[in-house]
C-alpha cells in the first residue's frame, strides 16, 4: 500500500499486513494456529514471530483481501469461530493500516484435539 501525504509517501509492506492479520487470527478464541501447508502433509503451529505464514494478502490501491488457512479446536462451533476470525482480522488490519478490507476468506484445514482427551476416552473403555 502506498499513500501520499503532505509530508511524503507512506508505504506499508504486504508482510506487515500479513503479520497484523496473522496475529489477529491467533488471538481469536477457538483458533489453535495458522496452517502453513497442509497440502504437503505438514502443519506448523506458529507464534507471533512468523504469524504471516498461512496468511495471504492481495493489496490494491487502498484496499486489501486476505486469505487465511487455520486450525480450530475440536468441539467448537466452526462457523461462529470463523465469523469472529473474519471480524477480528478485518478490524485489526483496517485500524492499523487504514486500508479497507474487502474480504477475509477462511479455510479450515484441520481440527486440533487435546491429547489428554484422547487418553481419557481410551482409559474409559
Amino acid at each position: 500500500m502506498s499513500e501520499k501525504s503532505l509530508s511524503g509517501l507512506i508505504r506499508i509492506s504486504d508482510d506487515v499486513i500479513s503479520t497484523i492479520a496473522g496475529l489477529a487470527a491467533i488471538d481469536t478464541p477457538g483458533i489453535v494456529s495458522i496452517s502453513s501447508s497442509i497440502s504437503e502433509g505438514l502443519t506448523k503451529r506458529l507464534n507471533g514471530k512468523n504469524a504471516k505464514k498461512g496468511v495471504f494478502v492481495e493489496v490494491m490501491e487502498s484496499e486489501t483481501s486476505i486469505n487465511l488457512r487455520v486450525i480450530v479446536n475440536y468441539g467448537t462451533n466452526i462457523q461462529a469461530i470463523c465469523r469472529d476470525l473474519q471480524e477480528n482480522v478485518r478490524e485489526a488490519v483496517e485500524n492499523m493500516t487504514g486500508l479497507r478490507v474487502v474480504k477475509v476468506n477462511v479455510k479450515v484445514e484441520s481440527i486440533a484435539i487435546k491429547k489428554e482427551e484422547i487418553v481419557d476416552k481410551h482409559s474409559m473403555k
